[in-house]
């Protein structure tokens, strides 16, 4: 886990089956979700690898719960990203993406539509303009990945021909995910004597740096389902931000209950945003769900 140390200024569906018309060396590449995406070439993404069952437990059948890709709905995508949150779920599912000739693009998988969904109108807007979403009730690997290939074959049954989107190599849907920054780091080391208190290496942290965000765990390994949820939000807005593992006790030791008194907020993630606290978990979702996060620093 690549980290630094702060810098202080002094101051049950069909398998997808071969059609006479379809090319024959057509591969196919789903997508995953915004934090998560695949590289070219790879048929998927790992997702959470599905529990094993007891012996005669019956698989959850999508069927059931997904609607054809041909029977769903298109819903146009705002302008607005702020919008995206209350138009399109959070959900786990699959996703059809339509540009504005009414053309399918791109079909994905994701384990948060909506993110993904803002990522793509971010990155291919003029190709993101509105969006079939199909939810996956019982969302583990086995019923995502048959979701996309019912839509998937659905689609090349129809047309002969994979969405331009998830031909083998594209670069426009799928691309490399960012390298993720160093979480930060406030001290040399446990054992090393601090000339300068630890709050008052909070209190310079969170004034030289416009978004700081600290999570129990890494921002590449989130440690809580709360933690996970605020680095879910910043990236799929976005946001450049600083962020900090009160769980490390080598190079944050004794952060915990220092932070706690500075901000007076017993519990994490806390995100501060221009040297003040804006809260939690709860708040931060509440401000994306309202798109109040639009005015922060962007990457």
């Amino acid at each position: 886990m690549a980290t630094s140390t702060v810098g202080l200024s002094p101051s049950p569906l069909r398998s997808l089956t071969s059609s006479p018309s379809l090319p024959p060396r057509a591969r196919i590449a789903p997508s995953l979700p915004f934090a998560s995406r695949l590289k070219p070439r790879l048929a998927l993404s790992p997702l959470p690898a599905a529990r094993r069952r007891p012996a005669g437990t019956r698989r959850p059948r999508v069927s059931a719960a997904l609607t054809s890709l041909s029977e769903t709905e298109p819903v146009s995508v705002p302008a607005d990203s702020g919008e995206l949150a209350g138009r399109f779920p959070s959900a786990s599912g699959v996703y059809a993406v339509y540009d504005g000739a009414g053309e399918l693009q791109f079909v994905g998988i994701s384990r948060n539509i909506a993110a993904s969904i803002a990522g793509h109108r971010r990155s291919v807007p003029e190709l993101c303009c509105s969006v079939k979403v199909g939810v996956v009730d019982e969302p583990d690997r086995v019923a995502l990945t048959q979701a996309w290939k019912s839509w998937m074959e659905e689609h090349m049954t129809a047309t002969g021909k994979v969405p331009p989107g998830n031909e083998s190599g594209n670069t426009t849907w799928i691309r490399q995910p960012p390298k993720k920054k160093p979480d930060l780091r406030l001290t040399p080391g446990r054992h090393m004597q601090l000339t300068v208190p630890l709050e008052e290496l909070i209190d310079r942290l969170v004034k030289e740096n416009k978004v700081v965000a600290f999570i129990k765990g890494s921002r590449s390994a989130p440690m809580c389902g709360f933690s996970q949820r605020v680095i879910g939000i910043l990236e799929s807005e976005g946001v450049d931000y600083e962020s900090v593992d009160v769980l490390d006790e080598e190079y944050n030791y004794g952060l915990r209950e220092t932070l706690k008194k500075y901000s007076n907020w017993p519990t994490f993630p806390q995100v501060f945003v221009d040297g003040e606290l804006v809260g939690g978990c709860d708040i931060l979702t509440s401000m994306y769900e309202k798109g109040e996060l639009s005015g922060l620093s962007k990457k």
